[in-house]
């Protein structure tokens, strides 16, 4: 049984709260926003408090939390009270170096964009303009802010409203869609540290939508105790939308390293039992799921 470390929040200085949040909530997309003050002076700062929120209205919502030193604001909030509109740009591998130099809490009226290298694109709706390296950028005009707090590390919701989407045209497919293997977004972790999501790192998992699955509870009791199958291979499992059938168990049993494994283990059901797991668990993993679901339930069989 692992040992549960509970932790009361209030408990806990903001810094390392702060600290277990970043680390604990992760990883989180990363809202490069620029803004204008009235001015027209231009910033950009990068946020992980970030997500979206709705369709129909198309939302998005990022936090520009107050500083833990002082408890005072961001540039990018003193701008979104003075002009309420923001161009949230999204950020992948190749950008995410200069977007975290575009961090530097640099004095205000500095231009990020200049100190970063980036390249200022104008947008068509709001004032602020677009990163043009970015592979996606949400022109958006800002509906609310909502305050969570007056002291340092408080959050303020930024609720933008989008009036404009603009997609490189290098990271879609032919039907239009957003290709996400070419994307190559990076995400934030706790501390220093980044996730990419490329190559490897990407996996599919089809979501049970047009059909229910059984469940992992329908599975039978040697499958669900299994010491060698995963989590993982049991809610692929579960994701099934049958029990395999009388014949499809009969055919598994006449795969080669099937027969192997009873003639090489006659007798010991134990042996049998972990062999036909692993069996099964392989071919789970190569998408084969119904085919390794009959070879586990061979076990129920003798």
């Amino acid at each position: 049984m692992n040992k549960i470390l509970s932790i009361d929040p209030t408990s806990l200085s903001i810094q390392k709260l702060h600290g277990y949040l970043l680390s604990g909530v992760a990883p989180r997309p990363i809202a490069f926003a620029s803004t204008v003050d009235k001015k027209g002076k231009v910033n950009l700062s990068p946020f992980s408090y970030f997500n979206v929120f709705s369709a129909n209205p198309p939302v998005l919502i990022f936090a520009p939390a107050r500083r833990g030193r002082d408890g005072t604001h961001k540039h990018t909030y003193e701008n979104i009270k003075e002009v309420p509109e923001v161009v949230i740009n999204m950020v992948n591998y190749p950008m995410v170096e200069k977007m975290s130099l575009a961090s530097t809490e640099y004095e205000k009226g500095v231009n990020e964009f200049v100190k970063a290298g980036f390249k200022e694109s104008p947008s068509e709706v709001v004032k602020p303009p677009r990163v043009l390296e970015s592979p996606v950028s949400f022109e958006c005009t800002v509906d609310r802010v909502i305050e969570l707090g007056e002291e340092g590390g408080a959050g303020n919701l930024i609720i933008s409203k989008i009036v404009r989407i603009h997609i490189d045209s290098d990271y879609l497919k032919d039907d239009q869609s957003l290709d996400t293997q070419k994307l190559d977004y990076v995400g934030r972790l706790g501390e220093n540290w980044y996730v990419r999501a490329h190559g490897k790192s990407l996996f599919e998992i089809e979501k049970p939508v047009k059909a229910k699955g059984i469940g992992v509870d329908e599975l039978s009791p040697s499958i669900r105790n299994s010491n060698i199958l995963s989590a993982n291979n049991l809610g692929r499992l579960g994701n099934l939308e049958r029990q395999p059938t009388i014949e499809e168990i009969e055919e598994a049993r006449h795969i080669q390293k099937v027969k192997e494994l009873f003639l090489e283990f006659e007798g010991q059901r134990d042996l049998i039992k972990d062999g036909l797991h692993r069996i099964g668990k392989k071919y789970i993993e190569k998408g084969k799921i119904t085919l390794g679901h009959a070879v586990l339930r061979i076990v129920d069989e003798i």
